[in-house]
This record gives C-alpha cells, sequence and structure tokens, in this order.
C-alpha cells in the first residue's frame, strides 16, 4: 500500500509555491491525508498560562491564515495551532510573485502582505470549532490592513473580536511585508499599542481572559530589543514570540531565489532566531514566557531552542520540506533528548543554556556551547 505521507510532499513541490499551499489546505480541510494520532509523552507537556499544552510543538501562523484547518493540524499532532494573521477588513495582500522556495537553502521567501479573508469569518470559524468543544490549543495572530487611518485602532478591533473566541491571542507587529508595521515596535509606539490591546482584550471577554502575546521581528538592534522587554514587563505582556522572517540575507545562500525581496524563513534563520531568543531570555530575566520561532525543523532545533529559553516552539517553513509527519518525529526526538540529559520535562530544560547576570547596569548573556 502506498503511504500517503511519503507521496504529500514531492506533489506538493511540483506544483508553485502559493499554489502548493492552497492545494495542501484543501488536503487537509477534505482530511485527504490521515492523521496518526501518537500519544504524546508525558514529559512534553507544558503547563502555561493556565493551560496544559500536551506538548511544545506549535504551528506558526501564516499557514493557516483563515483558520479552516486547526483542527486538521491539531489531529498531525501539533500541540499548538495559531491561526492568521488576520486583519479587520478583507485585503488581497501584496501583488505576484510574492512566495518563493529556496530549496538548495531549505528556506522560503514571502511578501504576501497579510492578505486575509478578514475578521467576520475568522472569528466565525473559530466560534464554531468553540461552539463545538473541539480540542486542543488555538491562537489567533492579530494584524493592521495595509490601508488604515489608524493602526492602533485595527489592532484594538483584531483583539476584542477574537478574543472571545481564541485560547491566547498574538499582536503581530513584526511582519516586514506591511509598510511602517515594525514601527509599533519602537517604544512609545509599543506602549501605546500594548496599553489600548490590553483594555480591548479584558472588556471583550467576563472570566478569564486569554493570555496577550507579541510578535517580534528578528532584525532589533540591541537597544530596540531593549525596549522591547522593558515595554513588555511594563505593560504586563504574558509572552514573546521570537521571531518573525528576516529582512537579512546571510552569508551562504545558494538558491537562485536568494535576492527576492520579502521575509526570510525557515533553515538560515534557525540561528539568527536562537540568538534572539536567549537575548530576550536575558533581557525580561526569565519573566516572560518565549515562544521560539524560525527555522525550527527537527527535535535537535526545538531542544536548542528550549534550552535557549523558549518554554513553546513554533514551525512553518519546515513543512515545506520535512511534510506532515514532522511534527511527530520532532516530538519522538525531543522527548529522547530531554531524557539523555536528565530532564523529566520541559520545563525542566527552558532557558538552562543562558546565564542571567547584571554587571554594572547590564544583563549579560551566556550561551553555553552545549549541543
Amino acid at each position: 500500500m502506498i503511504d500517503p505521507y511519503t507521496l504529500v510532499g514531492p506533489c506538493l513541490r511540483a506544483l508553485p509555491p502559493e499554489a502548493a499551499h492552497r492545494a495542501a489546505l484543501f488536503v487537509l480541510e477534505h482530511g485527504l491525508v490521515p492523521a496518526r494520532p501518537v500519544p504524546d509523552d508525558l514529559a512534553l507537556a507544558v503547563r502555561l498560562w493556565g493551560m496544559t499544552f500536551p506538548n511544545p510543538i506549535g504551528l506558526a501562523a501564516g499557514f493557516d491564515k483563515e483558520a479552516v484547518v486547526c483542527d486538521a493540524m491539531l489531529r498531525l499532532g501539533f500541540g499548538l495551532v495559531e491561526a492568521g494573521t488576520v486583519t479587520p477588513k478583507p485585503q488581497p495582500g501584496n501583488a505576484g510573485p510574492r512566495l518563493h522556495r529556496l530549496a538548495r537553502d531549505r528556506a522560503v521567501i514571502n511578501r504576501l502582505g497579510f492578505n486575509s479573508g478578514g475578521l467576520e469569518s475568522f472569528v466565525g470559524r473559530l466560534a464554531a470549532r468553540r461552539a463545538a468543544g473541539r480540542p486542543g490549543i488555538v491562537g489567533a495572530n492579530v494584524g493592521r490592513n495595509a490601508v488604515t487611518d489608524d493602526a492602533i485602532a485595527d489592532f484594538v478591533t483584531g483583539i476584542a473580536a477574537t478574543a472571545p473566541v481564541a485560547d491566547y491571542l498574538v499582536v503581530n507587529i513584526s511582519s516586514p511585508n506591511t509598510q511602517g508595521l515594525r514601527d509599533l515596535q519602537r517604544r512609545a509606539s509599543l506602549d501605546a499599542l500594548l496599553k489600548a490591546v490590553t483594555t480591548a482584550r479584558d472588556r471583550a471577554v467576563s472570566g478569564r481572559t486569554p493570555p496577550l502575546l507579541v510578535k517580534i521581528a528578528p532584525d532589533l538592534d540591541a537597544a530596540a530589543r531593549e525596549d522591547v522587554a522593558a515595554v513588555a514587563i511594563a505593560r504586563g505582556v504574558d509572552g514573546l514570540i521570537v521571531c518573525n522572517t528576516t529582512v537579512e540575507r546571510p552569508a551562504g545562500l545558494r538558491d537562485r531565489h536568494k535576492d527576492r525581496a520579502g521575509g526570510l524563513s525557515g533553515r538560515p534563520l534557525f540561528p539568527i532566531a536562537l540568538a534572539a531568543v536567549a537575548d530576550f531570555r536575558r533581557l525580561t530575566e526569565g519573566a516572560i514566557p518565549i515562544v521560539g520561532a524560525g527555522g525550527v525543523a527537527s527535535g535537535a532545533d526545538a531542544y536548542r531552542m528550549i534550552r535557549a529559553g523558549a518554554s513553546l516552539v513554533q514551525l512553518y517553513s519546515a513543512l515545506v520540506y520535512e511534510g506532515p509527519g514532522l511534527a511527530v518525529r520532532i516530538k519522538r526526538d525531543l522527548a529522547q533528548r530531554l531524557r539523555a540529559d536528565g530532564f523529566r520535562s520541559v520545563a525542566e530544560a527552558v532557558g538552562v543554556d543562558v546565564s542571567m547576570t547584571i554587571h554594572q547596569g547590564f544583563r549579560s548573556v551566556n550561551t553555553l556551547s552545549r549541543p
């Protein structure tokens, strides 16, 4: 019997990138690739924000922009799924071509520009799965429209609409593909934004409020990272997602598409993201949980992210090259690595490679060489 898992990847990669993505969503939505449920190792469970994640491996935003296949991805073994990025009003995003595979580098460049069907349909799908009592942790990643009179008002609208139907919320101010979006990472702008969205979240729900996370860029300089960390702590942010795609082009890229405009993700982003996770672990002194994202493609990658300070890990681009069985393979390897090093849980390993000290008013980080 032919194994559908071994066929899906090559078939999709034979299509242009956006057509392949649409086909993947169709296959998942209609159950054409059966899930292979594998019980999660108890060592992988993570307790965070009053929720228990069965494992720390999450699907990053961008794959399921319209919240169509959240449950299908959970059945493939992910411990959390992040839907979006969703904008208040529908928008087509940037003109194509806007998505490129860098196969030789196991990477992707995108300049999609928050293509979105808008809040109404997105919220409707999340509301339907909540009303049906479907299991699994699903977050909502919120952005602003490309053309808007008030960027903060867009985020307030998005957070208010998604707070009643999502398990956690993400303010995405880190995409390089919406003009001016990353300016919201500046200290004063970020402070005003977080004040507004926190108020919107608290007013939108009664009882337990979903945790509010901020997704940041990998391209911030040291001073900007210190500002982000300081504002996040002051405003009581529940978590940081570190990080989004990079506009940098690391040396050694080989693929012919390497100079395309947009954000780079995949394998070349991993060392940049790993360093950023360790840096924010240091800057926040471990006070704010971190979700490590960027280039994760294996159990070894996930383990290094956790040891650098991530409580949860997200991936997306690796699915392009590794296929639908990736989450299960990562979990198996991660559990083995934890036990080999004497850790009984993910929590015990979080941040062990980062030492935090205070020296002359500045905190310093030491990322150890142990793999």
